[in-house]
């Protein structure tokens, strides 16, 4: 169970991914219209997840990301939108979102995505997931786009296995297929992922995929 909030300014779609998330055993802690509302409220309902329209009539999708990164630094937003376009992708993982998925998705995709994106996984639209990628290496390749590797100086060392699974978590992979590759159990990649990202001081899958495409860990070898 995730406590989750919705923000979007249709009512009856609102209410609809409120009521199906509750049937699902969610805990529902906030609906909202708006997203300023949205984050003045969220410090106090303590979403895990926020389920996020992109176009609201008050302010983005994007500046509310912004607003409940600063507010609640752990939380995790997956993008519900209508919009596909690639820079409304692109700016909505950029800000800190940690998902993105289409609003034609069927009802247990989505409720797929929550449980996903609450565990801390990215989780996009089919087809977007690539373009996500694509921009991380593209960014790397930029001059000074590439960080220091683990271990080098100021920076935490990792262990054989961490970096093993940091190297198929630059390639895309899903906790359920980076487990099925090394013959590890869902939780234990779970685990290695959130020591990874205490030990690299980064808050989630998505800032970690970009930090490894910038080492090059999702070349092949």
């Amino acid at each position: 169970m995730a406590r989750v909030m919705v923000v979007d300014d249709h009512p009856m779609w609102r209410e609809g991914v409120a009521r199906d998330l509750t049937e699902a055993g969610h805990l529902v802690v906030a609906t909202s219209g708006e997203g300023r509302q949205a984050v003045r409220v969220a410090p106090a309902a303590r979403p895990d997840v926020v389920v996020l329209d992109l176009q609201l009539p008050d302010v983005s999708g994007v500046t509310v990301i912004h607003g409940l990164r600063a507010a609640l630094p752990q939380v995790r937003v997956l993008m519900l939108s209508a919009s596909g376009e690639q820079q409304d992708v692109l700016d909505a993982v950029k800000a800190g979102a940690t998902g993105y998925l289409l609003k034609s998705a069927a009802p247990a995709e989505f409720l797929d995505a929550v449980r996903r994106t609450a565990a801390g996984e990215p989780v996009f639209t089919p087809g977007l997931a690539g373009l996500v990628l694509g921009e991380y290496r593209r960014l790397a390749a930029e001059p000074g786009g590439r960080v220091g590797a683990p271990g080098s100086a100021g920076t935490p060392r990792l262990t054989d296995r961490e970096t093993e699974v940091l190297r198929l978590v630059a390639k895309g992979m899903s906790y359920r297929q980076i487990a099925e590759r090394l013959g590890l159990s869902h939780r234990t990649v779970q685990n290695h992922v959130q020591n990874t990202l205490g030990k690299l001081q980064l808050h989630n899958r998505v800032e970690l995929t970009r930090y490894a495409i910038a080492q090059g860990l999702d070349a092949d070898g």
